[in-house]
């Protein structure tokens, strides 16, 4: 028996990079590339990029490259995205607003289909054709529309008691925007997306810029 390689977080991460960039060529009428050209356009390393694709099989000829709507079609396949995805989001605030209406740019078969709201005053609000539904209605709708996947964007206070009800719902992805740690079960993933952590990241690297670019001044 064949043993299953395990593929590592960062590797899914990079292929939906890969296809983003892979869409802008195929739209370019680009029909060929290398991971050299990958490399230089996405900063990574072409060696990086062969051994990531290499995991799902063999996309990419020696000397010519790889096709681009070839390699579209495979990684669609790998992210599951050759099939339809239904997400239902949980705060329509100005970021539950804004993720709902960029559901209008996705090309993709993952697209928002349900928006959800504690606030009274906000259902049968329309975003991008969508009205705002109470939470009480979440659990059928889940399975009325085979809704896999669930986005929250309310404040930290409630984002444990939403995934717990994206959880009974059966929802088996979250994408947690609340800037808080949520508990799941075995079996739910959350993938986390704090703008704070991340913003305030990057002062440790202005920071260490500056400090290079001191340095150098100094030496000179």
């Amino acid at each position: 028996m064949t043993k299953q390689v395990k593929i590592s977080e960062a590797v899914v991460r990079r292929l939906p990079v890969y296809l983003r960039f892979l869409n802008e060529l195929s739209q370019s009428g680009i029909q060929t590339v290398s991971s050299q050209d990958l490399g230089e356009k996405l900063n990574l390393n072409p060696a990086q990029i062969r051994k990531d694709l290499a995991y799902f099989g063999d996309f990419g000829r020696k000397g010519v490259g790889y096709n681009v709507n070839y390699l579209i079609e495979k990684i669609r396949q790998i992210l599951k995205l050759d099939r339809p995805l239904h997400v239902a989001l949980v705060g329509t605030g100005n970021l539950g607003r804004a993720l709902s209406n960029y559901n209008m740019y996705l090309k993709d078969n993952m697209k928002i289909i349900a928006i959800f709201d504690a606030d009274s005053s906000k259902i049968g609000m329309v975003i991008n054709n969508l009205t705002v539904q109470p939470m009480e209605e979440l659990d059928e709708t889940v399975a009325e529309k085979d809704i896999t996947i669930g986005i929250i964007t309310v404040p930290a206070a409630a984002a444990q008691n939403v995934a717990d009800q994206f959880v009974k719902a059966g929802i088996r992805g979250i994408l947690n925007f609340a800037p808080t740690v949520l508990k799941t079960p075995a079996g739910v993933r959350i993938h986390q997306t704090d703008f704070t952590a991340d913003l305030l990241s990057l002062a440790y690297y202005m920071n260490f810029d500056q400090e290079d670019m001191d340095e150098g001044n100094n030496r000179q």
